[in-house]
């Protein structure tokens, strides 16, 4: 007899289930059925590798892996942390990988990907936070892939020393790295973290690598205010963040946070048009948007801005 699998979320199982609200019209996705989404599926299990995109329910992957993009999730797919709007399996992570960053290389040069995101869980374990792992993976695809750029979006490395500046100064194309919601709401949503942590990591990372386009995102249908969303983009302008995405929040479970509200096409719009007079220099806001949904676009189109404004 096998052995019981494992709740995902065992700090969750105990709470009563907070169902949201339907689906509005302008909340559709298709599953990933394409031959295209199926060779990705293939590769990954090949390769004993995560993606974001399984591993967060993300409601793009039907669409992104039908394109061969993916989000690869590194150090594991088990987090340390348990933050409410979250998917990602929690508990106590196995031991790192050391082989992981040569088979992520692999799988770049396989898919033929020009522009690749590598994130991951928290690893509150580790004493550098898996910076280390990131420099690895970084290193590893800049020697198989010497034109493919390079997207990280990283934990926090809350209490881990120079994390960030090793990775920023890795010199990654891109430092991603999620605020998530706006500061009234972190104690509920994102506990484990705190805004202005966040907030000055992305300014660290700036500072260690100026040449680095840094890149923040937001979710909203919480119960956030427009005038809170307007102060998050105030604050991320402050630290110099260039890049904007801004998505519906999705509930993972009837477990985790519920939606307050669906937030529609227009308001998207509105605060597109908010971030774009702030001064972001690339702003991707729509119900679906997620950190790497078009990354690899958004990344072209932010260094044709920056090439025209050098010119």
């Amino acid at each position: 007899m096998s052995d019981p699998v494992p709740p995902r979320h065992p700090e969750k199982v105990n709470r009563p289930d907070r169902p949201s609200p339907p689906k509005p019209a302008w909340i559709r996705v298709r599953a990933p059925v394409s031959t295209e989404a199926v060779d990705v599926a293939r590769l990954m299990r090949e390769n004993r590798l995560h993606t974001v995109c399984e591993e967060a329910a993300c409601p793009n992957v039907g669409e992104c892996w039908g394109r061969h993009h993916a989000a690869f999730l590194i150090l594991g797919d088990i987090c340390t942390r348990a933050c409410a709007f979250c998917n990602v399996r929690t508990g106590r992570p196995g031991a790192v990988d050391s082989d992981e960053p040569e088979r992520l290389a692999a799988s770049v040069v396989a898919m033929g990907l020009r522009h690749v995101v590598i994130t991951s869980v928290d690893r509150d374990d580790l004493p550098d936070g898996g910076a280390g792992h990131f420099v690895a993976c970084i290193e590893r695809i800049r020697a198989a892939s010497p034109d493919c750029t390079i997207e990280v979006l990283t934990p926090d490395f809350r209490d881990k020393g120079d994390a960030v500046e090793r990775v920023a100064t890795a010199r990654p194309d891109v430092f991603n790295h999620n605020l998530e919601t706006v500061p009234r709401l972190y104690p509920s949503i994102r506990p484990g973290a705190r805004y202005f942590v966040s907030l000055r990591l992305l300014q660290r990372a700036a500072e260690a690598n100026p040449g680095i386009i840094t890149k923040s995102g937001l979710m909203v249908g919480l119960g956030e205010t427009r005038e809170e969303v307007l102060q998050v983009m105030d604050d991320l302008r402050a630290a110099g963040v260039a890049a904007l995405t801004i998505g519906q929040y999705l509930q993972p479970t009837p477990k985790h946070a519920p939606i307050e509200r669906y937030v529609t096409p227009e308001e998207f719009d509105d605060f597109a048009a908010q971030a774009r007079a702030k001064g972001f220099a690339m702003v991707a806001a729509t119900p679906l948007t997620r950190s790497s949904h078009h990354a690899d676009r958004d990344f072209e189109a932010l260094r044709a801005l920056r090439a025209q404004a050098a010119s």
